[in-house]
């Protein structure tokens, strides 16, 4: 695939669905967190709480919306490789902005582009096919 042909791609409304479902998804992982902290849930619990109900919205929009595909285990397992493999990813980024910069930060936000472009490839190409 030509680089003119993947730029394309990104500006398809394709990918304004996956980004529109990372957004979503980052809302209901936020939004759970702050109710159950709310209701004196420990921090722990409300963000592993949060972190999976927004893991499960992120699948079943993109599955369903983004990319049309019907869920199965197949698909939800190779999607937790995603994350694995982006969670890794950021940590990466994280320790190399923390080494050379002295600020992990820096790495968080590079990671952000990183790990979005290779969850729309992978999840177009690989996920969902």
């Amino acid at each position: 695939m030509s680089p003119a042909r993947i730029a394309s791609k990104f500006a398809s409304r394709q990918f304004l669905l996956y980004v529109t479902g990372g957004v979503l998804s980052a809302l209901v992982d936020i939004g759970l967190l702050q109710l159950l902290l709310q209701a004196g849930m420990h921090y722990t619990a409300a963000a592993s709480a949060g972190f999976a109900a927004g893991l499960l919205v992120n699948f079943a929009f993109h599955s369903g919306v983004t990319f049309s595909a019907s869920a199965n285990p197949g698909s939800l397992a190779r999607y937790l490789c995603l994350v694995g493999l982006n969670y890794l990813l950021t940590l990466g980024c994280v320790a190399l902005a923390q080494a050379t910069l002295g600020n992990p930060l820096a790495g968080k936000l590079l990671s952000l582009p990183l790990v979005t472009v290779n969850g729309f490839l992978l999840g177009k190409y690989w996920i969902f096919k």
